[in-house]
């Protein structure tokens, strides 16, 4: 309660007449947007205000060198915080505007000026929405995914100018299956990938992917995993699972398309939370090329690069929430 009063304070006794949002509301805004996913938990990402905007960079050092080398999922974990930054100014009251890639820096991702709009009301319900999201690995329900809210998903992806299709065929499904399997394959025979993911799991500090976050049983739906078995409980017999996939891309395999991507992803999952579904990203079929190439030819038909894959579904009503991740202290992704 006292927190929701602080953030209406923001909305409501900022000057009206000011041009850009003052040093609270910033803070305010990078802390939100910080609570948007990341490969692994990462949070590769760094922040930057000088009185007039907030400057987002990747931070190298935060790179999965071995399973990341070109920094893909980095940018995407980056695009989603872009993403967060924009949802969370909107809902508390302020107009974003956001300058992607701008020219002079290639070190820069994007810039956002934040103002004040007479016209905007505050939203305290989405900033509820960014705290409920989360990437919960338990294993999906059979209910079914209904095709509108999958076309819905969609829709809402392709307003960031990506590309985004539903995988509802059967046989493409199951096609999928076996090159995600490839993909596990490839990562358990490369010790160099295993030691670099191994290494963000109980992960000391505010990072990585605590085990208790990890189910503690095999999905017999889907008996190969990429991380090893935690302690979170998941025995729940499931006959057959309701999930679907959506692949997200763009015409090309660049810089812009990945940060386009994790907007994309970022607006998806929320609206997904919203709807009361679940979410859960794939990234190793994309990590190894050959099955991301093998994605984009038989499955999408060329139509465009995959990027990223997601399985949308259902958890089981009433299940225990989860307990959030933790964040990187503001001092550490902010400098002023």
């Amino acid at each position: 309660m006292v927190q929701e009063e602080q953030e209406d304070t923001m909305t409501t006794r900022a000057n009206p007449r000011t041009e850009t949002a003052p040093m609270a509301v910033i803070e305010r805004l990078v802390e939100l947007a910080c609570l948007a996913p990341s490969v692994h938990n990462t949070q590769p990402w760094r922040w930057e205000y000088d009185g007039r905007a907030i400057t987002l960079r990747a931070d190298p050092d935060r790179r999965l060198v071995t399973s990341d080398p070109r920094g893909r999922n980095l940018t995407i974990s980056c695009g989603a915080a872009l993403h967060h930054l924009r949802f969370a100014a909107q809902a508390l009251g302020w107009e974003p505007v956001v300058e992607h890639l701008p020219p002079g820096d290639e070190t820069v991702l994007a810039r956002v000026f934040v103002a004040r709009t007479a016209h905007h009301p505050p939203l305290p319900a989405d900033i509820e929405l960014m705290r409920a999201r989360c990437t919960d690995r338990r294993r999906f329900t059979a209910w079914p995914v209904p095709e509108d809210q999958l076309a819905a998903l969609c829709r809402i992806a392709t307003a960031w100018t990506v590309d985004a299709v539903a995988v509802t065929d059967n046989a493409d499904r199951f096609r999928l299956e076996l090159l995600a399997n490839q993909a596990l394959t490839a990562l358990e025979i490369d010790p160099e990938r295993l030691e670099e993911q191994e290494s963000w799991i109980d992960r000391p500090g505010d990072e990585g992917i605590p085990s208790d976050l990890l189910p503690d049983h095999p999905d017999p739906l889907h008996p190969r995993g990429r991380f090893r078995l935690g302690v979170l409980e998941d025995t729940r017999l499931v006959i057959h699972s309701g999930d679907r996939v959506i692949a997200l891309g763009a015409g090309s395999d660049d810089v812009g398309s990945w940060l386009r991507v994790g907007e994309a992803l970022s607006a998806l999952w929320l609206e997904a939370t919203r709807a009361g579904m679940s979410v859960v990203p794939m990234t190793q079929p994309i990590e190894v090329e050959s099955t991301r190439r093998e994605i984009g030819r038989t499955l999408l038909a060329g139509a465009f690069e995959p990027l990223l894959l997601v399985r949308v579904g259902w958890q089981v009503i009433g299940r225990r929430a989860l307990p959030r991740t933790a964040r990187r202290p503001l001092d550490e992704v902010l400098s002023r």
